[in-house]
């Protein structure tokens, strides 16, 4: 069963404090972080990310989609707001499969729901994401060390001591 996470992209921005401060300093910057962010999470779960960002206020703009890695990222028409795209897209996707929508806004939520969506708040999300990379890490950390090849571990115990006493000068 395909399942597809749809990000309401300046939302989640807005919501996580990392992001935000970023959004500060560079709206670009917090964008990029969300996605890296965003494309870890995917390829760890098996899921199909859409993150949609507004442009309803930029004049003349047009849909646009990119792919990173394996983030779809969706820019909307000139205005058409990320919920009105989010809405449009979760009744054809839940048809495909399972259907998660992460936003804060209530009323997004209520229509996710009833057009056969789940919804994820941007905070409940975020824990999601820190638990998988916890996870990531353990499997890297433990790879890791699974992967350290000591001489005592493929050597004769014999030959290992003399050695050692070669080493001590004994």
């Amino acid at each position: 069963m395909n399942k597809y996470v749809l990000v309401d992209g300046y939302n989640v921005i807005n919501s996580w404090k990392e992001l935000k401060d970023l959004k500060d300093e560079s709206l670009e910057e917090a964008r990029i972080k969300l996605i890296e962010m965003l494309h870890d999470y995917a390829a760890f779960k098996g899921v199909n990310i859409i993150v949609v960002f507004d442009a309803h206020f930029v004049k003349g703009s047009f849909e646009k989609h990119e792919v990173h890695k394996n983030v779809e990222v969706v820019y909307t028409k000139e205005l058409e707001s990320a919920d009105c795209y989010i809405e449009r897209n979760v009744s054809i996707l839940a048809k495909k499969g399972e259907v998660a929508v992460v936003s804060s806004d209530y009323l997004e939520q209520r229509i996710v729901l009833q057009m056969g969506g789940i919804r994820i708040t941007p905070n409940e999300f975020l824990s999601e994401i820190q638990n998988i990379n916890r996870r990531i890490k353990e499997r890297i950390e433990i790879s890791y060390v699974e992967k350290i090849n000591k001489l005592e571990n493929n050597i004769n115990k014999d030959v290992l001591e003399k050695l050692e006493k070669m080493r001590r000068n004994l």
